[in-house]
């Protein structure tokens, strides 16, 4: 089936932070607490770094205006206005941005001020993404983060004043959930902070312990206590429904929005569609096949000396990520077109349990239960595209014999 647009949306990975948080795995750098990008600790790499991301920009191929972009990380906050000026400015000149083009900067309470969100505003970033995590503080302790509740709530208050006066068309809070120790009582809390917070749109996020991390460390030594799977699915019915009653439905697995506020660059990924992926640990995708970035900067040095063109196939992304991301979404997929038959007798338990369903002739997570625990739906679609490859490569290994 030909890939149905050319790609429209762009992704840059700004990888520097203050402090690496116990839960993270990205490809990022810690430059310290005191780190600046205009100048003092931190400053020369970021420079540096920046340095590379123009180059990798400039040398793309040629593509069709974008309609979405996103600043992310990391923490792309860290930068001053004048440098994302520039990001912008590159990619203006290398594709041109559309009129009324969503513009996303991933922001950290504790990296900004309210002279620099107006400044950022003025840049035509029209999307802010608001790393808050949570509005408790023994809870940001517990995860390495910097900024506290003070820092979080002032934010927001710059954020809604922001929307209010119609230079911010829209934002997004990040939390999340099933943490260690984490109670119904305690994020029910949550729930009702981030509600007052009026903003648009949550992403809520569960907690994955990643290898390599501080949690993993203390997952380990068995000092890690996350919640059983029957607390997961107690939480995920409260977000569910305390969201849906404040107006927020949920749209993708872990994302809710009020109407015309679902962010359009994630739904790109969400629907299969292709993107530009630019920095370090980045991943593109423009013409179906995906292309990671090396996850260092020295690596990432060296693959822009030689970096491999874009595929520019037309198949589009492969089937086994259409459903994989397709399945995360509200609207689910649609087996048509191929023998899916052993797909769906590995659904067949989930489908007995209420986890998944068969709706309008599309497969979709019920909700909460099933997007609860979706990894395990998820899983058994990995295990299938892997039988399937497995026969696909015995069918030509004996249609083609080696001589």
């Amino acid at each position: 089936m030909p890939y149905p647009i050319p790609p429209r949306s762009a992704y840059l990975h700004i990888p520097f932070c203050h402090r690496r948080c116990y839960y993270c795995d990205f490809a990022v750098v810690p430059l310290g607490d005191q780190a600046r990008a205009d100048q003092g600790p931190g400053s020369r790499s970021i420079r540096e770094y920046l340095s590379l991301l123009h180059r990798e920009i400039a040398a793309a191929p040629v593509g069709p205006p974008l309609s979405t972009v996103y600043i992310g990380g990391g923490t792309p906050s860290l930068l001053c206005p004048d440098q994302i000026a520039a990001l912008l400015d590159a990619l203006a000149e290398k594709f041109g941005l559309q009129p009324g083009a969503e513009i996303t900067l991933e922001m950290d309470p504790a990296t900004f001020d309210c002279a620099q969100l107006s400044a950022v505003l003025s840049l035509g970033v029209n999307r802010i993404s608001l790393g808050g995590q949570s509005f408790d503080d023994s809870v940001l302790e517990q995860l390495g983060r910097r900024h506290r509740q003070h820092d979080l709530q002032a934010s927001i208050d710059w954020l809604v004043q922001a929307r209010r006066d119609g230079v911010l068309q829209s934002w997004s809070l990040d939390l999340i959930q099933n943490l260690p120790g984490q109670t119904v009582a305690a994020w029910e809390e949550q729930l009702d902070q981030a509600i007052a917070s009026q903003a648009p749109h949550l992403s809520i996020y569960d907690l994955s312990v990643e290898p390599g991390t501080v949690f993993d460390r203390q997952r380990t030594l068995g000092a890690l206590k996350l919640p059983d799977d029957d607390l997961a699915v107690a939480l995920m019915d409260l977000t569910t429904h305390r969201l849906a009653a404040a107006g927020l439905s949920r749209y993708e697995i872990s994302n809710h929005a009020r109407p015309g506020h679902a962010s359009r660059h994630n739904r790109v990924y969400w629907s299969g569609a292709g993107w530009w992926g630019f920095g370090m640990g980045a991943t593109s995708a423009p013409w179906g096949e995906r292309l990671a970035r090396p996850r260092t900067r020295a690596a990432y040095a060296a693959w822009l000396d030689s970096r491999p063109e874009e595929n520019v196939a037309e198949v589009g992304l492969p089937l086994d990520d259409q459903l994989l991301v397709g399945l995360r979404r509200r609207e689910g997929v649609t087996l048509h077109g191929f023998d899916a038959d052993a797909l769906v007798r590995r659904w067949q338990p989930f489908v007995e349990r209420g986890w998944l369903q068969q709706r309008a002739g599309r497969w979709c997570l019920t909700d909460p239960e099933g997007m609860a625990v979706s990894n395990q739906v998820l899983i058994e679609v990995i295990l299938w595209w892997e039988e399937v490859s497995e026969r696909t490569a015995k069918a030509k290994s004996q249609s083609y014999p080696l001589s």
